[in-house]
């Protein structure tokens, strides 16, 4: 939902003047919950890898709003949930051996991508990358990177993790604020807050599960969220694709859900 509702805002206002609100919202939320429970941070290197994740998915959200919102958000969003082939590598390189299922998901999300980022040049044969997919590609890449320092980071307290990682993305969109001069949100500053403070919770909740279950299973399960994303494209915006692409749309999150199955 709160991508859903970044994307859409992002159509109206620029995507930092999105991120100039919704972000800081989000820290506010973890500041309350690390004050309510009262832990100190816990000793170690854990507040790099949160800040290494928290620039991840700055950079992740910024480019999944334009992405969103240049692009058919039925193509954006299944192309940027295959984030979690990069936590996957990271659990093969620890040790984790998928099942044959998970391998066949794997390849069909990759087919599934090819798919729903291409489309007709005109009326000619020859394609061309959809509108919004080279930024969906980053957004995936970012997200997934962004897993793995939050996964590390959460080990020591997810939490606090949360609250470290936030902290690093505000900075980062403070820091190009300062540059970029971005637009005022004006009267849409609630709705924006309440996208930060959405995509914060859900935050949170991926966290405190990779500590309770396998990090690549965890990692997969967080990326359908594009089914609900393309629902409400289609309800809301009437968004059409060609048949090519809703089958590709369809096979990446297929191949997601297959991944998490095995």
């Amino acid at each position: 939902m709160s991508d859903f509702l970044g994307g859409l805002k992002a159509r109206a206002v620029p995507v930092l003047t999105v991120l100039m609100v919704s972000q800081p919202a989000g820290l506010v939320l973890l500041a309350g919950v690390v004050v309510v429970r009262r832990d100190a941070p816990p000793r170690g290197w854990w507040p790099l890898w949160a800040a290494l994740g928290g620039l991840g998915g700055a950079i992740g959200i910024g480019a999944l709003y334009r992405g969103l919102a240049v692009g058919a958000m039925g193509i954006v969003a299944p192309i940027t949930s295959t984030s979690p082939l990069i936590p996957l590598t990271v659990g093969l390189a620890r040790g984790e051996r998928p099942s044959t299922l998970q391998l066949a998901g794997i390849g069909v999300a990759l087919v599934g991508v090819a798919l729903a980022g291409w489309e007709r040049d005109g009326e000619g044969l020859r394609g061309r990358a959809a509108v919004g997919a080279g930024l969906a590609l980053l957004a995936a890449a970012s997200f997934g990177s962004s897993q793995v320092g939050l996964e590390a980071a959460s080990n020591a307290d997810p939490y606090w993790a949360t609250f470290v990682l936030r902290a690093a993305s505000v900075a980062l969109v403070a820091a190009v604020c300062l540059r970029a001069h971005p637009v005022r949100p004006g009267r849409i500053w609630p709705t924006l807050a309440v996208v930060g403070s959405l995509d914060t919770f859900a935050t949170i909740l991926f966290a405190v599960a990779t500590t309770k279950g396998l990090f690549s299973v965890v990692a997969v399960l967080a990326s359908l969220y594009p089914v609900l994303v393309a629902i409400l494209a289609r309800v809301v915006l009437g968004e059409r694709l060609t048949p090519v692409q809703r089958g590709g749309a369809l096979a990446a999150i297929g191949g997601a859900a297959a991944i998490s199955a095995g």
